[in-house]
């Protein structure tokens, strides 16, 4: 009997000895590599590198992974219009309002065993060992999701040994302390979608000028294609590319049992309409106002007190410093700070601000050196139910040259007669005086002139502000004294207010800095809201980026002027309109109240008045003053006031002012 074992049936010995040979030579190979790692001295390289790795992550926090969000600007329709943000784009998600269906897709293409693996997929790894081995350097994947987010976050994209052997550490590491909730909810929110777009919810906006939560199956598997290769798959300039590889993704999902072969199919055959997000370039005028007022309710909402009055000048000096540094850190956090702005800018309205100050202003077309018009206009609407900005113009439209100085807000000018209302008769009403009480108007050797120096002895207090009578506004408001009369602005928080200006030529508006239309505006929407006095505002609310409301209810609400007194000063303002000096500007369907403002020499003019809904303040001139011909309140001023008014009331009803 032989003493050779009886070979097994169906045995080949040629590829049995392959077989062995093969695992003979496989394992004189790894064996020669660990050799090489530790001859070479690679060991010590990647023990440093674990070492890194550890550090790195352990003191990495959940705000690492959230570094660059972007605050977002809404609409009074809840709109994106406007972003605010540093060099990247990117809105961040909760895991919770991530889609599931985004998620499914991505693990079907990128990591199919995300749920099984602690960061690294050894299968893959072994390839890429293989592929080291073979060409000295790493040229293939194994990348999972968590190697992704480790590099995104913590590496370069640079290919090289030590890169890849510390990827591998820190993504180990990180799912010893992250959770693979946290992991994809950190992949999806740092992840590159091309053209700035970092993250779903920022690509979902960009692509399609919706929230990823609002995508259907093919939309969300269309995105997920982009992460693999942005340049390859940029939706914008290879748009086959992009919808080859949606494809691909939504076969793997059928594959892996995550979609029906019907929801495929109809995936497959959507049709993806890419519809960019439209928003308010940086440094327009609705840019620079929702910038200001969001910083400042942040700031509010944060403990500062912002104050109008000051005892003197070291007072003033201290207040603004301490704004200031305040104002530039709550400035700065809106670049990356995630907030969600909701604001009650209304588009339209905008549009239509916008568009009369431009038409009226149209035939003036000398420019300053700088190339901006010299003749300019301001304007600011307010909602009457909110006492809300709906919608700010804070100079004329260039597409030449920059128009981020915002004249609505951010530059005073002395208001001429259109204060007296505020100043003058509204506080008189409050100490007894009535519309028809008789107010002395003569000529006097330190007072003002009328218009036309045309005189009447005594008049009316109503006829007096019909007819913007500056001699009869001058003796009321000596008899009701400064000191008295000043409070009221204040008390709207009316800001640039000096010493200097108490004394009897404030009483026709004749300020050291003078005041702004968003100022202006919120003191006649007082008038028409019963005397109470809203802080003009564009801020709804501001949530944080998880969706915690953080700021609503913005700015402070008081009564100014009582009840009685606004109502009676609206009833004598609605004779400006019918009578008085604006009877050209008088609305044709709709109830108004308003009153003109002319500066000395025709330098500024002003016109503010409101319906039952709306309150609009309009300044035009120079931004060096400098007399204008035929500027007066009831000019340029009125007739933007005018056509944008008309056009905003059209088909709304007319409603009695003051209910």
């Amino acid at each position: 009997m032989s003493k050779n074992k009886k070979r097994k049936k169906g045995s080949n010995p040629v590829m049995d000895g392959l077989f062995y040979g093969t695992q003979i030579v496989f394992g004189v190979t790894i064996v020669g590599c660990i050799l090489l790692f530790f001859m070479s001295g690679y060991w010590k390289t990647s023990v440093q590198l674990y070492k890194d790795a550890k550090t790195m992550v352990e003191n990495s926090t959940r705000e690492d992974f959230a570094a660059y969000k972007t605050s977002v600007v809404y609409d009074d329709q809840g709109r994106i219009i406007r972003l605010i943000k540093n060099e990247r784009f990117q809105v961040y998600l909760n895991y919770d309002e991530i889609p599931q269906m985004a998620k499914d897709a991505i693990v079907s293409i990128e990591d199919k065993r995300f749920y099984e693996h602690h960061g690294v997929d050894l299968k893959a790894i072994t390839r890429a060992v293989v592929a080291l081995v073979k060409k000295d350097a790493i040229t293939q994947g194994g990348s999972t999701i968590t190697q992704q987010l480790s590099r995104n976050i913590f590496l370069t994209h640079t290919v090289s040994w030590e890169r890849k052997v510390e990827e591998i550490f820190i993504s180990l590491r990180l799912e010893k302390i992250y959770s693979k909730e946290d992991v994809m909810e950190f992949y999806f929110n740092n992840v590159y979608f091309a053209n700035g777009y970092y993250g779903i919810e920022a690509a979902s906006m960009g692509y399609f000028n919706k929230s990823c939560k609002e995508l259907n199956l093919s939309e969300l598997a269309f995105l997920c294609a982009v992460p693999n290769s942005p340049s390859m798959y940029d939706p914008r300039k290879h748009l086959e590319n992009t919808l080859k590889r949606r494809n691909l993704i939504l076969e793997e999902m059928l594959e892996d049992g995550k979609i029906t072969q019907e929801q495929c199919d109809e995936a497959k055959a959507y049709e993806i309409v890419l519809n960019n997000m439209e928003i308010v370039p940086a440094g327009t005028y609705v840019d620079t106002y929702v910038n200001y007022c969001a910083t400042r309710a942040l700031m509010e909402q944060n403990g500062f007190e912002f104050q109008y009055k000051f005892e003197n000048s070291q007072e003033q000096e201290a207040y603004e410093t301490a704004y200031n540094e305040a104002y530039n850190t709550w400035n700065e956090k809106l670049t990356s700070g995630g907030y969600r702005i909701y604001t009650t800018i209304n588009v339209q309205m905008q549009e239509k601000l916008q568009e009369a100050v431009d038409n009226e202003t149209f035939g003036f077309v000398t420019k300053q050196d700088d190339g901006v018009y010299n003749v300019q206009a301001s304007a600011t609407c307010i909602d009457n139910d909110t006492g809300r900005v709906k919608a700010i113009v804070g100079g004329r439209s260039q597409s030449d040259v920059n128009v981020s100085f915002n004249r609505a807000f951010q530059s005073k000018r002395q208001p001429g007669s259109s204060i007296k209302p505020l100043l003058v008769y509204a506080p008189a009403l409050e100490k007894g005086y009535t519309a028809n009480s008789s107010l002395r108007d003569v000529k006097t050797e330190d007072g003002p002139k009328n218009s036309g120096d045309a005189y009447s002895g005594s008049l009316s207090l109503r006829t007096a502000v019909e007819k913007s009578r500056n001699a009869a506004a001058w003796s009321l408001y000596q008899a009701i004294t400064p000191d008295y009369a000043m409070e009221y602005l204040y008390n709207m928080e009316f800001s640039g207010i000096t010493q200097d200006d108490y004394n009897l030529s404030t009483a026709l508006g004749g300020f050291t800095t003078g005041f702004n239309t968003v100022e202006m505006a919120s003191g006649y929407a007082t008038l028409e809201n019963n005397g109470v006095f809203r802080s003009p505002t564009c801020i709804d609310k501001i949530t944080d980026a998880n969706g915690n409301v953080i700021v609503e209810n913005v700015g402070a609400s008081r009564q100014v002027y009582s009840e009685n007194t606004a109502k009676e000063m609206t009833d004598i303002l609605k004779g400006v309109l019918t009578r008085g000096t604006g009877v050209k500007r008088r609305l044709k369907n709709h109830t108004a109240a308003a009153k003109t403002g002319t500066t000395n020499d025709n330098k500024d003019g002003w016109f503010c008045g409101y319906t039952a809904q709306y309150t609009t303040a309009v300044w035009v001139g120079l931004d060096i003053p400098q007399a204008m011909e035929d500027l007066s309140g009831s000019t340029f001023p009125g007739q933007i006031w005018n056509t944008f008014m008309e056009d905003i009331h059209e088909g709304l009803d007319n409603l009695p002012l003051n209910q």
